[in-house]
């Protein structure tokens, strides 16, 4: 990375470069996962293993959306301090960050990594294959195997704790909407309520 930036002159990087390069690591992930569930599935593509990878691609896209969604609200808050020079400060290194760009880069990973289904044989490539060959020799590793296996099962912990969380904001919401209507409809109620024994003046 010093090297690219010593090319550039220094100057902080356009948002087509830094898409662009992620697009390539996304699509290169997606890549290698797909490799790893032929090769658990010896050989095999499987439907259920795929789907399975793509919904925990999916969560992991999704949360790095959001904690970049979230140190941007970060960078704005403080961006609105009353100091000297600090919203230069912040400009400069706050990362690149646009929506449409991060939605576009892991939707075309996810189409890439179900497109694999159909032509297997595209995802096999050299830099692919060397990248899971050093995957599965880290796990093979008596420490780091252990090391990684451990930070594999709280990466999935942390998934499945996502996966409950959106689904108990989303029932949350809905019951909170179905709620809030009928107390209103109560209370509108209430207030045309006409008592017959009310003394009219």
């Amino acid at each position: 990375m010093t090297g690219i930036n010593l090319l550039r002159g220094g100057r902080p990087r356009l948002l087509f470069e830094v898409y662009f390069i992620k697009t390539i690591r996304y699509v290169f992930l997606a890549d290698v996962i797909f490799l790893f569930c032929v090769q658990q599935a010896g050989g095999l593509v499987l439907v259920n293993d795929l789907l399975l990878a793509g919904l925990i691609l999916l969560i992991y896209f999704t949360g790095k959306i959001q904690s970049k969604q979230n140190r941007q609200s970060l960078f704005s808050v403080r961006g609105k301090a009353n100091l000297p020079g600090i919203g230069d400060i912040l400009n400069r290194i706050k990362p690149a960050f646009d929506i449409r760009f991060e939605i576009a880069v892991v939707v075309l990973a996810l189409v890439v990594f179900g497109g694999f289904y159909f032509a297997p044989y595209l995802a096999s490539n050299a830099i692919s294959n060397w990248f899971l060959e050093s995957i599965l020799n880290i796990e093979d590793t008596p420490v780091f195997g252990f090391i990684f296996k451990i930070v594999g099962f709280f990466f999935m912990i942390s998934v499945i704790m996502k996966v409950v969380n959106a689904i108990m904001t989303i029932l949350i919401g809905r019951t909170k909407s179905n709620n809030e209507y009928p107390d209103e409809k109560r209370d509108d109620k209430n207030d045309d309520h006409f008592d017959d024994y009310t003394e009219i003046k």
